[in-house]
């Protein structure tokens, strides 16, 4: 079939113009709806599984299984093993203090905070995918730990350390899983500015239950800020200035250190020296002077951990909740970091392979007394910013660790609590991201109120609760997007044959009697009601000084630009049905325009293709459009319709209807003098 465009004479065809005059349109290849034969090709899905499977070498295997593999056999001794020695070595020496610190705000010995950052790292740097993430014990999922064990256990008894090795295997089980099952893209309905919100929050509960190593008495156990400032005030009584003092001043210190590590590249082995630098400090000042009222770590066993099975299954299934809820922690937290690093360091990382390597890591460390792990996002920054290229350097950090386990235990016993407290301070302190919330206030209110009910829940309800209502109402924004698309009208730009949204271009026109809608959205059962609203809506609004076209009284066409949508189920396809008999007992007509190629075949198998007809489906907004201002100019030529006494057209009901009418037009019957416009076979 010959085809034909519309060129520059034709841009502002009036109807007049167009009357008398064959319109040619690009041919829509419609899909054969027959069922397919004994031979037919299985479906692309599976069909490119097959041919992915039959491509996967042994090699491809193997990295899959061993992701390390990778980076093993492409390493460059010369350029990368100095590197990863430094970096491997100055993350080991932040990660020794910040492990017992952790350790405390779980409600755990230290020796556990140092179990558990020797264990997951060797065994992450053989499954993990990223070659930065410096993984091991974190402040939030400590605080999570010491939450949930502290309402069941004294901290005090042997069960609260079984149960926190118990959540590490339970953690490492449901990573595993979601790793296996590809399940890493339930991460994408949590938004960031439930993420920035909900950590802000937290690392204030974090700070402020440090406080107690501060000011020298108790603080209420609690994550929500009510019950930490009401214990905090109450006791005040019995506040002590030694450990405040000392405590203050080993925070100064690892603020300006660290603050000096990220102002100049040439002092960046400041920021992780910090919490060594404060142990040193600390401990040397408590074995000079004795101060009795400045508590201490205490005795901290020596040698590396025994392999145990984990205990306690009894409470199996009160800790399924707050295994979740670590998991879904610790993935946001790990995953969001792995992928920033890789894409700074220009290689790909799975997801999947990466909470794979985490449950792994958690999984092997709960035989060996380990509390549940995940990313750090400070010690991670320090790894990538001290040059690491590969798993080595995680493996480097494991031997620090081990080596401090083995030989150094005796030297911690000193350590001052309120300096493990300002490490933990300072570490979180990152984390308040009030830039964040300012960001979202300028750029967009509505992840600005996320953000606010974010952080105001977990303040005062709780970390859980912060984290079901943050995401509850990440998915609650997602579905009301969802079910309330944009729907735009389109006009046509002049001088062109393109339709754009009235809104976004004033100056595009449209044409009387015809509506041109585009819906840019996948169409499903929970936003059809709308759309057909709004099709309702646009159709009845004939309202405009650009319009253009015959003078009609109303619309008789909507043509719905079809090309973003990429998805439409059985619901939606029944509701077109449904709207296209109503506007067809409103003698309007429906017209689809550029409809999806994974769309047009579910249109055609649920037989809306014949109930609507083939010759109303189009490649082009512009070939539809033409179309329908001929039929309108022939309809008008051919129908000698009578005027009242006014003027004016006479009522649909003294007049036969306007698709009856079209109808005989295209058999040919209405006006002998003009040929169907398009035949079954141009379609």
């Amino acid at each position: 079939m010959e085809i034909t465009y519309a060129t520059s004479s034709s841009l502002d065809m009036s109807a007049a113009a167009t009357a008398g005059r064959q319109v040619r349109v690009i041919p829509l290849q419609h899909p054969s709806t027959s069922s397919p034969s004994p031979g037919a090709r299985p479906p692309p899905l599976l069909s490119s599984f097959r041919s992915k499977l039959k491509r996967t070498t042994a090699t491809d295997w193997l990295e899959l299984l061993v992701p390390c593999s990778r980076w093993i056999r492409s390493y460059r001794w010369r350029d990368h093993l100095q590197s990863d020695l430094m970096s491997g070595i100055t993350v080991g020496v932040m990660l020794v203090p910040q492990a017992m610190s952790y350790a405390k705000l779980a409600g755990l010995h230290p020796i556990y905070g140092l179990y558990s950052g020797f264990v997951p790292v060797f065994v992450y740097a053989v499954f993990g995918s990223s070659r930065q993430l410096a993984i091991g014990p974190v402040a939030l999922v400590s605080l999570l730990v010491s939450n949930v064990l502290g309402s069941i256990v004294d901290s005090s008894e042997e069960l609260y350390t079984e149960l926190a090795i118990l959540l590490a295997l339970m953690v490492g089980i449901l990573e595993c899983i979601m790793g296996l099952l590809r399940l890493g893209w339930l991460i994408r309905f949590i938004s960031h500015s439930v993420i920035s919100g909900f950590t802000t929050s937290s690392a204030i509960v974090i700070a402020l239950s440090q406080a107690k190593y501060f000011l020298g008495y108790s603080v209420v156990r609690s994550s929500k800020i009510v019950p930490l400032v009401r214990s905090i005030i109450s006791g005040a009584s019995k506040f002590s200035w030694p450990p405040f003092v000392m405590g203050s001043i080993m925070l100064a210190v690892l603020l300006v250190m660290k603050h000096l590590g990220k102002s100049s590249k040439s002092w960046r082995f400041l920021r992780a020296a910090g919490p060594l630098t404060a142990v040193v400090c600390g401990t040397a000042f408590v074995k000079i002077f004795h101060p009795s009222s400045i508590s201490v770590v205490g005795d901290i066993p020596q040698g590396l951990p025994k392999f145990s099975v984990p205990r306690e299954f009894g409470h199996l299934k009160s800790l399924i909740p707050t295994a979740l809820l670590i998991t879904g922690v610790a993935i946001l937290e790990s995953v969001g970091i792995a992928k920033a690093l890789a894409a700074k360091n220009g290689y790909e990382l799975d997801s999947n392979q990466e909470l794979f390597g985490l449950g792994v890591a958690n999984i092997c460390g709960s035989f060996f007394s380990v509390y549940p792990t995940t990313g750090s996002f400070s010690r991670s920054a320090v790894n990538n910013e001290s040059g690491a290229k590969t798993g080595l350097s995680g493996i480097i950090t494991g031997i620090i660790m081990g080596c401090a386990l083995m030989f150094m235990t005796p030297l911690f016993r000193e350590i001052p609590q309120c300096t493990l407290a300002a490490i933990v301070i300072s570490a979180v302190m990152g984390l308040v991201d009030y830039d964040e919330a300012m960001f979202l206030w300028h750029v967009d209110k509505k992840d600005f109120l996320l953000w606010t009910i974010t952080s105001i829940t977990t303040l005062f309800l709780g970390i859980e609760v912060g984290v079901l209502v943050g995401v509850g109402f990440s998915l609650a924004f997602v579905i009301h997007e969802s079910a309330n698309p944009h729907v735009a009208i389109l006009g046509r730009l002049p001088g062109t044959t393109i339709y754009r949204n009235v809104q976004q271009y004033p100056e595009s026109y449209t044409y009387n009697g015809i509506v041109i809608v585009r819906i840019d959205a996948p169409i499903y059962f929970a936003n059809i009601s709308y759309i057909k609203d709004k099709l309702r809506e646009y159709e009845l609004d004939v309202s405009g000084d650009t319009k253009r076209g015959p003078e009609v009284e109303r619309n008789y066409f909507i043509i719905i630009e079809m090309a973003p949508v990429t998805y439409i189920d059985s619901s939606a396809v029944q509701a077109f049905k449904d709207l296209y008999q109503e506007c067809k007992s409103r003698d309007i007509q429906i017209v689809i325009a550029n409809p999806n190629h994974d769309v047009l075949p579910t249109l055609a198998r649920a037989g809306l293709v014949d109930l609507i007809g083939k010759e109303w489906y189009f490649v082009r907004v512009h070939d539809a459009v033409q179309v329908c201002l001929q039929h309108m100019q022939n309809l008008t030529e051919s129908s000698s319709t009578p005027k009242s006494s006014s003027g004016d057209l006479m009522t649909p009901r003294r007049q036969s209807s306007f698709l009856q009418r079209l109808h005989r037009l295209r058999s040919g019957e209405g006006n002998p003098s003009t040929e169907p416009l398009l035949s079954h076979g141009e379609v």
